[in-house]
Parts: C-alpha cells; sequence; structure tokens
C-alpha cells in the first residue's frame, strides 16, 4: 500500500487544481460538446483535464494503475488484480459543464483493497477542495486554509435534501414525497457529497445508476466527516472494483446514518 503522506495528499490537491485551470481554460469559450457512445455528453475540457491527471498521478505514483471515466476501457480480467489504484473523473456534472451552471468537479480517490483511502474533490468555479484520508479527519480548503469538515447530526427537520439537477426521475421524487418535512435542494455533480459532508445539507438520494468514478472520492470524504454512503441493497458502504460493470446500484449518502433511510426506499 502508498504510504498516505501530508506530500502525497498535497501533490493530487495541486493536480486536482492544474485540472480545474485547463477546464475553466475551455469554460471560458464556446466549446463543442460530442455525445459518447453510453449517451453521456464529453467536451474538450473533459480531456484536457483527464491528460493532467493521468500525468501528474503517473509522476507521483508510476506503479500504480489509473482508472478513468475518459479512459476506462481496462478489462475486468486485469482491473481485478489491483489492490490499489487511482480512480478519477476529470470532470463530474459534464452536463452541468454544459449548461454553465457552475456545478461540477474534478473528482480523484485512490483505493485500496476496494475501498477509498483519499479522496478529492474540487469545485473548478470557486477553487474550494475537500479532501479527506481514510482514518482521519475531512476538510474544506479555501486558498490555503483548511476547516475540519463535521456532517450535521442530529439532523433536525427540515432535512434539506440534494437532489440532481440532472438525473431526477418519477421514482426519486415518490421517495422525497416519502421523507416528510424537508427542503428540496438542486446540486450537480459530487459537490451534494461536499455539501453534506460540511453541514449545509443532509441526505442525498440517488435511484439510478452511477459509476464508480461518480462516488468514490465524496464517498471518502462524507465518511471521513462523520456520515456515509449506503447502498440502498445492503446498507453497507460501497466497495470499488469488486465486479466486471462499474456501475453502482442505488444508493443514499447520509450526515446523520441514523435517520430512517430504508423507510424511504421504494417497496
Amino acid at each position: 500500500m502508498i504510504k498516505l503522506t501530508t506530500d502525497l495528499r498535497e501533490t493530487v490537491i495541486a493536480i486536482a487544481q492544474d485540472a480545474a485551470a485547463a477546464i475553466m481554460a475551455v469554460y471560458a469559450t464556446p466549446f463543442d460538446v460530442t455525445i459518447k457512445s453510453d449517451h453521456s455528453p464529453v467536451t474538450a475540457a473533459d480531456l484536457a483535464a483527464n491528460a493532467v491527471i493521468e500525468r501528474g498521478l503517473q509522476q507521483l505514483t508510476p506503479d500504480l494503475p489509473i482508472l478513468s471515466e475518459e479512459s476506462a476501457q481496462v478489462p475486468w480480467d486485469v482491473r481485478q488484480h489491483w489492490g490499489a489504484y487511482w480512480l478519477v473523473d476529470p470532470l463530474d456534472g459534464t452536463r452541468e459543464f454544459v449548461k454553465r451552471n457552475d456545478e461540477f468537479s474534478v473528482n480523484i480517490a485512490l483505493i485500496y483493497q476496494g475501498a477509498p483511502a483519499f479522496g478529492v474533490v474540487l469545485a473548478p468555479v470557486s477553487g474550494i477542495a475537500w479532501h479527506a484520508m481514510r482514518g482521519e479527519l475531512a476538510y474544506r480548503r479555501v486558498g490555503m486554509h483548511d476547516t475540519v469538515l463535521r456532517a450535521r447530526a442530529p439532523a433536525t427537520a427540515p432535512l434539506k435534501v440534494a437532489a440532481s439537477r440532472s438525473h431526477r426521475s418519477a421514482q426519486t421524487e415518490a421517495l422525497l414525497a416519502r421523507m416528510g418535512d424537508i427542503e428540496v435542494v438542486a446540486q450537480g455533480s459530487s459537490l451534494k457529497f461536499c455539501r453534506i459532508a460540511e453541514g449545509t445539507l443532509d441526505v442525498y438520494p440517488r435511484l439510478g445508476p452511477t459509476s464508480e468514478w461518480d462516488t468514490a472520492a465524496g464517498q471518502c470524504v462524507l465518511h471521513a466527516a462523520g456520515g456515509a454512503v449506503l447502498s440502498a441493497a445492503t446498507g453497507k458502504p460501497f466497495r470499488y472494483n469488486r465486479r466486471e460493470s462499474l456501475l453502482n446500484g442505488d444508493f443514499i449518502a447520509l450526515g446523520d446514518t441514523r435517520l430512517p433511510w430504508r423507510e424511504w426506499l421504494p417497496a
């Protein structure tokens, strides 16, 4: 296992900042949008950020493989032997990027034995970074100043519930109706996990597919802040690179893990 050090943390945050700069350079232009085979959008910003991150991580840890949304064609018979690897979404929330609503992020996670050991989520527009190492505290960085994060617990009504701007289904709407006294807050990308970690939101339910690179960094931050990202099927935290598919099942992210979240799920 690679040693989790202050130097590693600072280097990865710097890599995320460089990727954010590449994203913002494209954001300032009338960029084109291409639709991939899975019907998701991709832009020059996704590709530029991916190149920055892969180059930086390869220099930092040349022996660790990298699995990124933009270079995810790694066969399962290769991936299944990985003990540690980097899991990257160079531009999470491409739909939000295309809409120019500023709600997108850079996600970088170090996965060790199926669980996130380190994660950083960085918002390119504000420059704010949320980061955490497993077994330590979670932090919100503005400029060079870190603030310790604690999720809001106990959570009190009205619960502040994050809902995707681009992926809200009828099933999700029914779940929200079962939650009772809530305030729904639209929020894009992995920033939802970070808002829960800092106590400004309470719950993020996701009924529908996401990919492993969408959740790993945010899960690391939220767990370190006292919350959790739990599988709706098993009630356990997500594990990574445990099967051929890179798609997650339904999940719920919580700041207060004592909330009666099972009662909100579809029968």
